[in-house]
Formats: structure tokens, C-alpha cells, sequence
């Protein structure tokens, strides 16, 4: 059953502010934005990857764009059309050697382009560029940039070593199918990047401050490695949720329980969370089977432990069931942020 949060209701209105990256950030986008509330995306700037990082190779000074492009669409109201062409990706050239080769438009997401060429109208400023995309495509809120500096995240691991980049980090299990040396700290380059003060002053005035759901130490640590971010999360009267992850993943969250999850993001905020969501939802065979063989599990729910940590934790069938990947069900997170109706 899905009730519908009507205009005029107690959420009418209502500041949320979430904080993340990645694919988890644009589906919860994507369903928050059938709601009428208030919503600032606060998203991660430390993309190193794809047509990002071509971008950042050819243009000195450019910012990742990955990620607030994918926001940007998730809260899109203007028709499939502008959605489409945000999220169209050229094919890459068949006699391409090089898979991140500068020049050319093969591999690159059109969006990307596009918000490329709205940061060169506006004399590179990237704010103004994302208000003109938000524009075209009638977003249903505002996207912002964590910092608009330009940053590396290095996760230093217990043997020693140290990896340095959002990509390596994030498909060094992949890399690496045997046991890995766990992730001690995460840390970001500059450490003293400023926050941008869009994003300072949306968390300050916030209602909900919502942190993920997405990848912990690639798509969730780096936004908090911004001091000013965690300390506005910190010092803000806004009832602040943590969705947890569904699945460990290998070479970043190996054996993490749900009480380890909360755990990192407590240290890193410096303070406790208000919420937890925990999922207690079943998988298919065959998606267990193929994350296992990537080596990742479903996270256990330590709930006693959990409740130890947090004042409140809502435990519930958070996955899509019966869906061929390891996914949050946004409505049944949505339900459960704000009114706790699960069926």
C-alpha cells in the first residue's frame, strides 16, 4: 500500500536536505521529489572516474560533474525528453585505445556536456550552471556541491598502505578478489577544502537531514571529510537519518555489521544519528549468488547493538524483493523517514 503525502499535509513544505552520491542519491531523489517537499541535494564532489574525469583532464580547474548531473535528473519535472538527453552516453569509438583518451565525445554523457558548456556561459562558475540545468529540466529542488574545491579522497588501510582516488577506492574489490587489507581511515585532499555555503546554510535550515543510502567510504565519508559540512549536520536542529546499506562490498565494508555502518558514519559526523534504517528484507537466490561472488553479503542486523548507539531504529523490508540487483525500495524508505507507515 502507498499513501500519498498530500499538499497541505504536516510535510507540506518540509526542508530535506540529503547527503550522498551515486545511484542511491538518485533513486531516493527520484521518488522525494513526488512529495511537496522542500529538497536540497547536497552531493559528493570526488568522482575520478569516466567522462568526469576526462572533463578534469582536459579542462584545468573542472569540477566532477557525474554526480550532480545524475541529481539533477532525479529531480527532473520537465518530461522524459530532458531526462533522456541528461543521461545519454555516447558510444565509444570501436579503434579507441585509451578508455579515458582526451578528446572526442565517445564514452562521455551528454548531460555532462551539457553542464560543461552552461559553466562556460557563465564565466566557469558552476553554481550559476546548475541553477541554468535546473531550469531546463524543472527540477523539483536544489542540487549543490559539497565544496567547490577541487579534492582526492585516500583511505588509509591497516597494513600500511594508503589508496588514493575515488575509483581506486571504490573498484579495489574488483580488482582484487582475495582478502584485502580493511580500510583504517578516509581522508581528504585538501583536508581543509572549504564547504560551499549553499550547502552549509540548506543543512542549517533543515527539518530532515537524510545520509544516503550509498556506497559508505566513495559515495557518504567524503561529503562529512568536509569539516564545515559535519559540523553544520552537527549543530543543526534537524532530525538526522541514516539509511544503511544493504550489502557489504568487498575491499571497503568486508564483514561489516549494520552497528559497523553506524559506527564509521558516527565517527566521522562526530556526533550520533537520530535514525537508523535497517533492512530485514529477503533476496533471491540467485542475487545472493552473484554478490557473493563479488564477495558481498546482505549486512546482518545487529538491531540490539544498533539501539545502543541510536535513539530510534526502524527495522523493515527496505529492498526492492524479487529485483535482480541489491536495491532500496525509495517508497518504503520514504514511508519510514517520515510517517513510518511500512506495509
Amino acid at each position: 500500500m502507498q499513501r500519498n503525502l498530500r499538499t497541505g499535509d504536516q510535510f507540506a513544505g518540509r526542508r530535506v536536505v540529503t547527503i550522498g552520491g551515486g545511484s542511491g542519491t538518485f533513486s531516493l531523489l527520484s521518488h522525494l521529489k513526488k512529495y511537496p517537499f522542500n529538497i536540497t541535494a547536497v552531493v559528493n564532489m570526488s568522482d575520478s572516474g569516466g567522462s568526469s574525469r576526462r572533463l578534469m583532464d582536459e579542462f584545468r580547474r573542472q569540477l566532477p560533474l557525474g554526480d550532480l548531473r545524475m541529481s539533477l535528473v532525479a529531480l527532473a519535472r520537465n518530461g522524459a525528453l530532458w531526462r533522456e538527453v541528461f543521461m545519454h552516453r555516447f558510444e565509444k569509438s570501436e579503434d579507441a585505445t585509451e578508455p579515458n583518451a582526451i578528446g572526442g565525445v565517445g564514452g562521455h554523457s551528454l548531460g555532462n556536456l551539457i553542464l560543461k558548456g552552461l559553466q562556460d556561459i557563465n564565466n566557469e562558475d558552476l553554481l550559476l550552471a546548475i541553477e541554468d540545468a535546473q531550469e531546463l529540466l524543472d527540477t523539483a529542488g536544489n542540487v549543490v556541491p559539497v565544496t567547490l574545491a577541487q579534492t582526492t579522497i585516500c583511505a588509509d588501510l591497516e597494513d600500511g598502505t594508503a589508496i588514493c582516488s575515488e575509483t581506486e577506492i571504490d573498484t579495489r574489490g574488483e580488482k582484487h578478489p582475495g582478502p584485502l587489507s580493511p580500510i583504517q581511515n578516509l581522508r581528504l585532499i585538501p583536508g581543509d577544502a572549504p564547504a560551499c555555503q549553499q550547502a552549509v546554510r540548506a543543512i542549517r535550515r533543515a527539518d530532515t537531514i537524510i545520509i544516503g543510502p550509498g556506497d559508505l567510504y566513495t559515495s557518504l565519508l567524503p561529503n562529512l571529510l568536509v569539516t564545515e559540512i559535519a559540523r553544520a549536520v552537527r549543530e543543526s536542529d534537524a532530525e538526522k537519518v541514516y539509511i544503511c546499506n544493504l550489502m557489504t562490498k568487498h575491499g571497503e565494508t568486508d564483514n561489516y555489521k549494520a552497528s559497523d555502518f553506524v559506527n564509521v558514519i558516527h565517527h566521522y559526523l562526530g556526533a550520533r544519528v537520530d535514525r537508523v534504517l535497517l533492512n530485514n528484507g529477503t533476496f533471491l537466490p540467485e542475487v545472493l549468488s552473484a554478490y557473493e561472488e563479488k564477495g558481498s553479503m546482505p549486512v546482518q542486523v545487529d538491531q540490539q547493538q544498533v539501539e545502543r548507539m541510536v535513539p530510534s531504529v526502524v527495522v523493515g523490508r527496505f529492498n526492492l524483493e524479487g529485483d535482480s540487483l541489491a536495491r532500496h525500495d525509495p517508497e518504503r524508505v520514504v514511508h519510514a523517514i517520515f510517517d513510518n507507515v511500512i506495509d
